[in-house]
């Protein structure tokens, strides 16, 4: 007898807008808007591009890119409801990856900026950069599911947890304990609203009312100045985006050494998608993949061609949202509301009303919620491996920061020298070796780690020799990409990989895992649970990598 096949969904009328659109555009337009906001402080005080530049160019690409992907994520919402016969579908939140945003400005940008003086050669590399990661993204569209597959977990989220420790964490941390009694009001706000289950009145954005608390204080001390106010509002002009091809291919020229991190970063960015999209899943909206994954890896293309160095990518918390009533209507509106806000030019406005101090709470919380997750998502056995990702970019900030210092005094390392420098106990030149392609070589530590942990010491040695190879070509511990970069430092992770060999010949069974690991890997996923042969049929689910917020 032959099995019918099921009966197509009812038609249904879709509406373009409900109520919990506007709950859902509030929460989330405010989240965009404080990332926003940010990247314009980034690009005009840490970089120091001209305003034209910041607002003429930059913004409006973004705009474009924001808009694209929101529409992009409405229309495959609302595909998926006409499909299945639903009205309660919500659309992927969409916006500019705020680990990425501090990567391209404090790993990417700032370093040419201070070795050229020179904003715009940064904002070149920036560019290339992004445009590198929105190809990567979209190989991964392909090829993420494999690559996601061999790479342990730990290694992976450790070495963002490095990123968000350093250069998201600390100099926000800093910033803050400059007007601290503008900045901790605001982050105990942030503690509590975003970390417990408390709820404000109304149920109003505790991320706004978080940033209004913080203007007020603000304002009401004088720290903030109404003749900025005025000047900001003068700068107020209608930008139209256009090609900035000339600058992509300039940025291209010096490639090599932004694949360091351009392809650690993109194989970040789609796994961190993947996840994304399970959670949707979970939450009732099944999305596909590689449609998602097309799309971040379009819109990154897209801003990098208007001269965007800052890629856009799915947003973690497509749940919340559809707690909150969101469904198809609020990811469009907050995308189109933003790109006009880039059009007009008004983020030199809004800047110059709310406090910087009352801004950069909400990204020190995005460094704690990214270290913490790095621990929290992988086995405690790991925890080690953790730490390990995490070291390379620890030596790569503080080597930034003694060249920093050593600038202002208006002298360089090589100046002083390397024996001066230890005997003041400064071990520069190791921690300058160390950090050098930090994310890539954090990737390699904390991967080694986890399979010497699990006594596999076949894979560990295979990660060393891959650490080797990416070391004699100098994408890691390398000043620049060449051949034979850093002979020494390969031979090193050689005789790594054959001391796993001969363990790997010694006959030791692998580590069976935890109880408690085998439930977190199904909840999580990925490459470095190792279920036992009664778990081997286990289901795993894609891991919740660090959140893009």
């Amino acid at each position: 007898m032959t099995e019918l096949a099921p009966a197509p969904a009812a038609p249904v009328k879709l509406p373009h807008w409900v109520r919990g659109d506007t709950n859902a555009f509030f929460g989330f337009g405010v989240n965009v808007l404080v990332n926003a906001l940010t990247l314009t402080t980034l690009c005009l005080y840490v970089i120091n591009l001209s305003p034209d530049n910041v607002f003429g160019t930059i913004l409006p690409a973004l705009g474009i890119a924001l808009v694209f992907g929101n529409v992009y994520y409405t229309i495959l919402a609302r595909r998926l409801a006409a499909r299945e016969g639903r009205t309660d579908v919500t659309a992927l939140p969409y916006g500019p990856s705020v680990p990425h945003m501090f990567i391209v400005i404090f790993v990417i940008m700032l370093p040419v900026y201070l070795k050229t003086k020179d904003a715009v050669k940064a904002w070149q590399a920036g560019i290339a950069w992004a445009f590198i990661i929105g190809v990567i993204v979209l190989i991964g569209a392909f090829v993420g599911p494999y690559i996601r597959k061999y790479t342990p977990r730990a290694a992976l989220l450790g070495t963002l947890a490095g990123i968000s420790i350093t250069f998201i964490s600390m100099n926000p941390a800093g910033r803050m304990w400059d007007l601290a009694w503008v900045a901790l009001p605001v982050f105990a706000m942030l503690l509590i609203g975003l970390l417990t289950n408390v709820k404000l009145p109304f149920n109003f954005p505790i991320g706004l009312a978080a940033l209004l608390l913080g203007t007020a204080i603000g304002w009401i001390g004088g720290a903030m100045s109404v003749p900025d106010v005025t000047a900001a509002a003068k700068t107020i002009a209608l930008a139209v985006p256009d090609l900035k091809v000339d600058l992509l291919l300039a940025g291209l020229k010096e490639m090599a050494p932004l694949l360091a991190t351009a392809i650690p970063l993109g194989v970040y960015n789609f796994t961190e998608a993947m996840t994304n999209v399970e959670s949707a899943a979970t939450a009732g909206d099944n999305y596909n993949l590689r449609s998602v994954l097309l799309a971040d890896g379009t819109g990154a293309i897209i801003g990098s061609l208007l001269g965007s160095p800052f890629p856009p990518a799915v947003y973690v918390g497509h749940p919340g949202w559809k707690a909150a009533g969101g469904r198809t209507g609020y990811s469009m509106a907050t995308g189109i509301v933003i790109a006009l806000l880039c059009f007009l030019g008004m983020f030199g406005l809004l800047a110059a009303i709310f406090p910087t101090a009352a801004i950069v709470p909400i990204l020190l919380y995005i460094g704690l919620l990214i270290g913490a997750q790095a621990f929290q998502a992988t086995p405690r056995a790991h925890a080690a491996a953790v730490v390990a990702a995490l070291i390379p970019n620890i030596a790569s900030w503080a080597t930034t920061q003694i060249d920093n210092s050593l600038a202002a005094a208006g002298t360089t390392a090589g100046a002083v020298g390397d024996q001066a420098l230890a005997g003041a106990g400064v071990v520069y030149h190791g921690l300058l070796v160390l950090g050098q392609g930090a994310i890539l070589a954090g990737l390699v530590l904390g991967a080694i780690v986890v399979f010497i942990i699990d006594k596999r010491f076949l894979k560990a040695g295979i990660f060393a020799a891959v650490g080797a190879a990416l070391t004699f070509v100098g994408l890691i511990h390398g000043e620049k990409v060449e051949w034979n970069a850093n002979g020494p430092v390969a031979l090193g992770y050689l005789f790594v990989a054959l001391v796993c060999v001969i363990f790997h010949f010694g006959g030791h069974a692998p580590r069976e895992p935890e109880p408690e690991e085998l439930a977190l890997d199904r909840l999580h996923g990925g490459a470095d649970a190792q279920p036992s042969a009664a778990e081997s049929a286990v289901a795993a689910e894609p891991d919740q990598a660090a959140a893009t917020v």
